[in-house]
């Protein structure tokens, strides 16, 4: 089983991005998926998930309202869609789900 992210990049205050999330060797609807992240000098923290069973999402309060958490099961892949971005939102995004986590990908809001 692996994940790989991407989509991170630097953006301004203000900006999007999407991340995604490619599963192979299980099926992200079996599990619920969870995105994490992890600002440096800093522990990691739960930002959003998706349930399995029914969909249901779930986000971090200081995300709430910005970013968006979704899977395409054709495609066997998580997003995360980040709006209004701010500059404490910098970390390193994981995602998660089935014991599995992959490598990360880095956002960076900055000027």
């Amino acid at each position: 089983a692996q994940l790989v992210e991407s989509g991170g990049g630097l953006v301004q205050p203000g900006g999007s991005l999407t991340l995604s999330c490619a599963a192979s060797g299980f099926d992200i609807t079996a599990y619920t998926m969870t995105w994490v992240r992890q600002a440096q000098r800093k522990g990691p923290e739960w930002v959003s998930d998706i349930d399995k069973s029914d969909g249901t999402t779930r986000y971090k309060d200081s995300v709430n309202g910005r970013f968006t958490i979704s899977r395409d099961n054709t495609k066997n892949t998580l997003y995360l869609q980040m709006n209004s971005l701010k500059p404490e939102d910098t970390a390193l995004y994981f995602c998660s789900g089935g014991g599995t986590r992959g490598q990360g990908t880095l956002v960076t809001v900055s000027a």
